[in-house]
Order: C-alpha cells, then sequence, then structure tokens
C-alpha cells in the first residue's frame, strides 16, 4: 500500500468533492458484503478493520492465537496475503518468501499453521481439512465469504478513522456503523488519540490494549538509532522506541508492504554509521530485506497489552462454547 493521501487525516474540500463518489463505493460495498457466506466446520474468528490499511490487525491475530493453544486448540490462520504474488490457496511453508506470500503471512506463520489465498472459503476448507479447531482471519470483515463467529474491529487509537469518510474521500472501507454493527467488539490500539470511539454504536463492547515492544530494546536504551519502518503508521514504532529510553536519532517512514532493494538498506546502513547509530526496523520489515543484510540491522516488534485480559478471555470462550470447541 502507497502512503496515505494526507487529507485523509483531516476533512476539507478535496474530501467534500469526492463525497458522491464516496456514497457509490459505499453502496457498491454493501450489496457485496450482503451476500451469504459459508459456515465452516470449525469457529472463524475474524479480526479486521474499517480502514484501508494496518490497524494492529497482525498483533491482535498473533495474541489470540497465543491464548487459544493455551487452550490445547490447533489453531489455523487464514491471510489474503497482501504484497505477495501467490493467489492461493497455499500453506506457508519455510520456503515462501515475503515477494511471494506477503510479509505478514510470514510472521503468523511463527505462531500458527497459515493459509493465504483471495478466496477465504478454499482456504478455510483446507485449512479445516488439515487439523484446524478454530479458524483466525487477518483482516476479512468486508470478506462475507465466510461466517464469522467474532469479529472484532481493530482501530488504531494514534489514526483512529481518519476523516471520517469512505474511499476515496477518507481511509474507510465502510461506514464505522456499519462495520460496527457486524463485529461483537471493538478493539482499540493505544491511547484514543483520534476521536474514534466517538463514533462507534454505544452498546458496542470495547476492548483497550496497548503495545509492549519485545526484541533487543533492552540493549538499545540510552543508544542512538536510526529507525525506519515500511507498516501503516511508521510513526507508532518511532514513539515505541523512543518510550523505551533509545534516542532516535532518524527516523525514516517507508510505504507499507514495499520491497526494499540493497541498495536502498545499503544507504541506510552508512547513513547509521554516520549518524553513530543502530539501524532499527520491525519484524515486518525485516522479512522483506535480503538475507544478507538482517543480521546487520536490529529488530523490535510489539506484542498486546490487554488493559483487562478477561474481557478478551470471556469473548473467545463464548465462541468455544458455542461451537463445541
Amino acid at each position: 500500500m502507497r502512503t496515505a493521501p494526507a487529507f485523509w487525516r483531516h476533512d476539507g474540500v478535496l474530501a467534500r468533492l469526492l463525497t458522491p463518489v464516496a456514497a457509490v463505493v459505499s453502496a457498491v460495498t454493501a450489496m457485496r458484503i450482503a451476500q451469504p457466506g459459508w459456515r465452516a466446520p470449525v469457529p472463524v474468528i475474524c479480526c479486521g478493520n474499517a480502514t484501508v490499511g494496518g490497524a494492529g490487525k497482525t498483533t491482535v491475530v498473533l495474541d489470540l492465537a497465543e491464548r487459544l493453544q493455551a487452550r490445547g486448540l490447533a489453531v489455523h490462520i487464514l491471510s489474503r496475503g497482501y504484497g505477495g504474488s501467490i493467489r492461493g490457496p497455499h500453506r506457508i511453508t519455510t520456503d515462501d518468501s515475503a515477494d511471494r506470500a506477503g510479509d505478514e503471512p510470514l510472521l503468523l506463520a511463527e505462531r500458527a499453521p497459515t493459509w493465504i489465498g483471495t478466496n477465504r472459503r478454499s482456504t478455510a476448507e483446507l485449512a479445516a481439512a488439515a487439523g484446524a479447531d478454530i479458524l483466525l482471519m487477518d483482516d476479512g470483515l468486508q470478506n462475507p465469504s465466510l461466517c464469522k463467529d467474532l469479529s472484532l474491529l481493530v482501530i488504531d487509537g494514534l489514526s483512529g478513522f481518519g476523516n471520517g469518510r469512505t474511499l476515496p474521500a477518507g481511509p474507510l472501507r465502510e461506514p464505522v456503523i456499519a462495520c460496527a454493527a457486524r463485529c461483537q467488539a471493538a478493539v482499540i490500539i493505544g491511547d484514543d488519540e483520534a476521536g474514534a470511539l466517538a463514533l462507534l454504536p454505544r452498546n458496542l463492547s470495547v476492548l483497550r490494549a496497548g503495545l509492549v515492544q519485545t526484541g533487543p530494546i533492552d540493549d538499545l536504551r540510552g543508544r542512538r538509532v536510526l529507525a525506519f519502518a515500511g507498516i501503516a503508521v511508521p510513526e507508532k514504532f518511532f514513539r515505541g522506541l523512543e518510550a523505551a529510553g533509545a534516542v532516535v536519532a532518524a527516523r525514516i517512514p517507508r510505504p507499507d508492504h514495499q520491497a526494499y532493494t540493497g541498495a536502498e538498506i545499503e544507504t541506510l546502513l552508512r547513513q547509521a554509521e554516520t549518524l553513530d547509530a543502530v539501524p532499527v526496523t520491525t519484524p515486518k520489515d525485516a522479512v522483506r530485506l535480503p538475507l544478507g543484510i538482517r543480521a546487520k540491522i536490529k529488530v523490535v516488534g510489539v506484542e498486546l497489552a490487554w488493559k483487562n485480559s478477561q474481557a478478551i478471555e470471556r469473548l473467545l470462550d463464548r465462541v468455544t462454547a458455542v461451537r463445541g470447541v
């Protein structure tokens, strides 16, 4: 995904001029979503968002996979494989690369068996046949092909819903109210700096979570770092490093999912050397780096820290109880 237009963050003339087109997009999306879906033989949990780009869905999926695995369940993850050339259905293997499978599926496959494919039903059928007790969808709230037992609306507290308008006038895939109506809960990650909570229905359960950095973060406290990130909201990564005590000498945002060339990375490494800084990036970026260069760069990831972990466990209880898992 390329960098989002600046006017998506703030309402303005251009956004209003595009509103008639946005209305057509919303209507077409609503008709597509209304189509009946297939009910898999095992429970399906979907972590999605209302906006294009990331909101923390993959981080939530990784957390839920670990929780469900702790219950003794065989968890399989479904992903579209955005950014990869494989259309699937395909189960991720150690031979797959980011350019073939997409970057996020490679990270997901480190936690649980992961399938990619544009046809969600086909991937679900294969995963169920391969022994899945429960399926986790990374994205897919706007995909009607699978019936969901639990849908979570994941929201990035920093960017929220942008200007609150649908494509192309804003970042929304569909109106917030329409999306929230199909969800059992919303998950706001980080402080609600963009006022997303005010746009949600009052009867929707809202769970709150923060991000805790993982990896060699302790070694970076007090050290100068050159941070680069090609994720949906690079600023979250930069802020996290600063909050952990690193001195961010340079912050280099890149488009989400964009591949790196060897020449680009060598330029970053030279810049880091000039600044007397440690080059640091995210796990999602690391899987897109040329193999010979990855060892030269520190990788700092994140994991969820729920404000009330019992709330998410209760939602998982309902899914497993209803479907008898």
